[in-house]
């Protein structure tokens, strides 16, 4: 039986320990990458029904996970995956990390682009590794990779790694196959290694084609890595797990090696568990979700135009984020961060996402519509009186 979802159902998630919602106030949270909807039923219930035994033991990964992740990535994707291709991980990030030690040595050259997903920076300089940037252009309200500047920052730096972030955050740009075969071209010819950061693959909205780089990377598979989770999909960020994949079989057991060194290699108990029913059963809420989602993007783009012309919206491709640019209401980042916050409405700061994102904001709508819109309401109010 079909389960509808009731998306506008406002969740009080204050005195919780949520990140979100760490006020004391009434502020309205537009900011951190996780959504204000309850998580798909099927995963709650699985979950629920592991509590019952009542032994929260240790855990491995079975059979029915392994099918259900080759599965959904095939299906949905044309992503054809094996057990052998599948690696676990605690997150992300983390893998950003790990990543370094695979394919560099300390002080090598990283490339990334600039805006970015802020860890992609910090996590390269973290591990003690050179940081090079590539700015995106933006032409009629879209992001572009700037191909030559990727070639010559490559070629100057001896790049060795590219950590590639599609679809992209915070843009929202989900890379065309065109592109990405571009792209490949390039770091081929310099014997540069591939990490495709596609946590947001599932959240590709309408009209737009999402293309895993694995797919394209035949007879190059030893150089390339794709890292995604289902967090970002069904709303479980707190549920800490993903995925790594790679198809070359000496780089698989390179990967592995490497997370040996820090047990980084295990989920817990419900990671695996809500991993498992999210791919098996999660469809039919995400598909919801998504219209939910778009409907709220809608109601931005026409808010915006009418109360902020000036604002620069950047219509997301992919995910629920909005990226703003408010340059014509502010000439300083911290005055335009700070004058959100004194309006009791708080959204991510652009200049956390490199210096491409001067006097911009990631503005969140994966909530439900009347938080959205009093959001907006508050953001108009603190925009018109700078």
């Amino acid at each position: 039986m079909l389960v509808l979802y009731n998306f506008d159902e406002v969740i009080d998630r204050r005195d919780t320990g949520s990140v979100k919602w760490h006020y004391s106030d009434e502020t309205i949270p537009l900011w951190v990458a996780d959504m204000d909807f309850q998580a798909p039923a099927p995963i709650l219930n699985a979950i629920e029904h592991v509590t019952q035994y009542g032994i929260l033991g240790y855990t491995k990964p079975t059979e029915d996970l392994y099918d259900a992740i080759i599965d959904w990535h095939g299906s949905r994707y044309d992503l054809r995956l094996d057990k052998e291709n599948i690696l676990f991980s605690p997150g992300v990030v983390p893998s950003l990390a790990l990543m370094m030690n695979v394919f560099t040595e300390a002080g090598e050259a990283v490339l990334v682009n600039d805006p970015i997903y802020a860890p992609f920076m910090t996590k390269v300089e973290q591990n003690g590794r050179t940081l090079v940037t590539s700015a995106l252009t933006e032409i009629d309200g879209r992001y572009r990779l700037d191909l030559a500047d990727i070639e010559a920052k490559i070629t100057q730096h001896d790049v060795k790694l590219y950590l590639l972030c599609n679809p992209h955050n915070p843009g929202g740009r989900v890379w065309t196959t065109e592109e990405l075969e571009a792209v490949l071209v390039i770091c081929k010819k310099h014997n540069v290694a591939i990490v495709s950061d596609e946590i947001h693959q599932d959240l590709t909205l309408s009209g737009h084609t999402f293309t895993p780089f694995l797919t394209l990377a035949t007879g190059y598979e030893h150089n390339v890595v794709s890292l995604t989770s289902m967090t970002k999909t069904f709303n479980i960020a707190g549920i800490k797990g993903s995925l790594i994949f790679a198809k070359d079989e000496g780089l698989i057991q390179k990967i592995s090696q490497q997370q040996g060194l820090n047990d980084e290699y295990e989920l817990n108990l419900f990671a695996y568990t809500a991993m498992r029913h999210a791919y098996e059963q999660g469809g039919e809420w995400l598909t919801q979700a998504l219209a939910y989602i778009e409907a709220n993007i809608d109601v931005t783009v026409r808010f915006l135009a009418e109360h902020l012309p000036k604002v620069k919206v950047m219509r997301p491709e992919a995910s629920y984020l909005i990226w703003l640019d408010c340059s014509a209401y502010a000439k300083d980042d911290q005055i335009l961060y700070d004058t959100l916050r004194a309006a009791k409405v708080e959204l991510n700061a652009g200049i956390k996402y490199g210096h491409e994102g001067h006097l911009k904001m990631r503005l969140n709508v994966a909530c439900p519509k009347s938080l959205l819109l009093e959001g907006l309401n508050r953001i108009d109010t603190a925009l018109s009186d700078i």
